[in-house]
């Protein structure tokens, strides 16, 4: 993942927004532009993509989508910013959508100094 986030930030200029290693893996978040966050993931496998949608309501949006025969793979699971749910669609891409009831969570855990997991710019 080193490689990947010097690329990124060097090669195509991203901003790193967050960095992070806990709990055996290390996630950053990289601004290239407008629009999502791109997360860097050593514990995906190149190549591969989630796209995480944010909704405005979990609970209505799995009903919404149960009521078009859409059918949950697992229960939602807690994410820093909230609740969050992983499917496939028919040909096996994965998606997820969250609830971000914790605006900022990450952001504010990175600026925190005092917090351990974050990994600084001496350490990426």
């Amino acid at each position: 993942m080193d490689q990947d986030l010097a690329y990124y930030r060097s090669v195509l200029g991203a901003e790193r927004v967050w960095h992070f290693e806990a709990f055996g893996a290390r996630v950053a978040a990289v601004r290239l532009g407008e629009g999502p966050l791109f997360l860097l993931a050593d514990h995906r496998p190149a190549p591969s993509c989630l796209p995480i949608y944010e909704v405005a309501n979990l609970e209505v949006t799995l009903k919404s989508l149960t009521g078009r025969g859409w059918s949950a793979e697992g229960e939602p699971f807690e994410i820093p910013n909230g609740p969050c749910c992983l499917f496939h669609d028919p040909s096996g891409n994965e998606l997820a959508i969250f609830q971000d009831v914790r605006p900022g969570a990450m952001e504010g855990a990175f600026d925190d100094s005092e917090n351990e997991n974050a990994v600084r710019d001496s350490q990426s």
